[in-house]
């Protein structure tokens, strides 16, 4: 089952095979394929390179490093990143989401147990409660805490000094976060859905790791349809090894991936039944748009959060959607796959 955050979030799409929030069994295979160290991580090369200066240069000075924000879709490795970050840093990390920090007491306690250097990583940071995130602000800027002593008239503010320490922010939707939290960040990096070369790599070493045999042909065809996402790659590698295991002698090839993921809904550019469902929806009901993001989430008795933070971005990645001032839009490219005429008048995008 996913956890409690990913059917809060996503609703009924948190079963989906190719969701990108994490389930339990992801947590369990993901501990011991992640990579430790910077020159195990696969993809991300400009963010890599980037972090890596800054982490030579902050350990050269013997300083802490700036603040870190990641941002980007889900299952792409921004916890992967904030540990090796950690690991390659030398220092201890602690972790916690921005949605378990309902009291400004809950933050003033993580923070002043950091130690020098020590690396606090926030996920879904832009989920802060604003009181919460006011404490954060002089603690990444000028490394304090105001801890109130007393109640009453007689209560008073006592400043704590913290030591110097590392806030890795990640999270899926930067817009979210507030102007004043955001520039309070050194380093910001977007982290992108990954090319096919780097998902080939990811797969492999996973196989290795997990023991599973499997040719060229099969990684590729897994490669092809998990969405440009690390996470989503190796839980299509599991299915695909269950189903070799019963079926196929217990060797992944192309074949076998095929009938494997056709089983499990889905097809050759990754999407699922609900993605189908949406893209069906925009093209035969609403013509192909532009439609509201509310009426297609009406239309498919889903969630807005969960059209615009788990269907979309990889639509629009492959190009068969397009968010315009109007509405959303199928491209061309979604007529054609999905079977259907263009409109002898496309109604203009901008």
């Amino acid at each position: 089952m996913p956890d409690g955050t990913a059917k809060r979030v996503i609703g009924k799409t948190a079963e989906r095979i190719v969701s990108a929030q994490a389930f339990d069994e992801d947590a369990r295979i993901e501990a011991s394929v992640r990579p430790k160290r910077l020159d195990e991580y696969i993809g991300q090369k400009r963010v890599k390179e980037n972090i890596q200066i800054a982490i030579e240069a902050a350990r050269s000075r013997g300083e802490a490093l700036d603040h870190v924000l990641l941002y980007g879709p889900p299952g792409l490795g921004k916890t992967t990143l904030a540990q090796i970050i950690a690991n390659e840093l030398q220092v201890p990390i602690k972790t916690s989401a921005g949605p378990l920090l309902e009291r400004k007491g809950d933050l003033t306690a993580i923070l002043t147990s950091l130690e020098t250097k020590e690396v606090f990583f926030l996920d879904e940071i832009h989920r802060l409660q604003p009181a919460v995130e006011e404490v954060l602000y002089p603690a990444m800027e000028d490394f304090r805490v105001d801890l109130i002593i007393g109640q009453g008239p007689g209560a008073r503010i006592h400043p704590f000094q913290l030591g110097h320490f590392t806030l890795i922010g990640a999270t899926t939707r930067a817009g979210l976060i507030t102007a004043p939290l955001r520039s309070r960040f050194g380093i910001v990096h977007r982290l992108d859905f990954y090319e096919p070369a780097d998902l080939l790599i990811i797969i492999r070493r996973s196989a290795k790791i997990l023991n599973i045999e499997m040719d060229e042909a099969g990684a590729e065809e897994i490669a092809r349809r998990c969405r440009g996402t690390p996470r989503i790659a190796n839980r299509l590698l599991r299915r695909a090894r269950d189903f070799a295991e019963v079926r196929a002698a217990g060797r992944i090839t192309q074949a076998v991936a095929q009938e494997a993921l056709a089983m499990l809904g889905v097809d050759e550019q990754g999407l699922d039944e609900v993605d189908r469902n949406l893209m069906l929806a925009l093209l035969d009901k609403y013509g192909g748009g532009p439609v509201g993001v509310g009426t297609l989430a009406a239309a498919l008795s889903e969630e807005e959060d969960a059209i615009e933070e788990i269907y979309e971005p990889y639509l629009m990645q492959i190009g068969m959607i397009d968010r315009t001032p109007r509405g959303r839009m199928a491209t061309p490219r979604a007529y054609e796959y999905f079977g259907r005429d263009l409109p002898r008048r496309q109604p203009r995008l901008f």
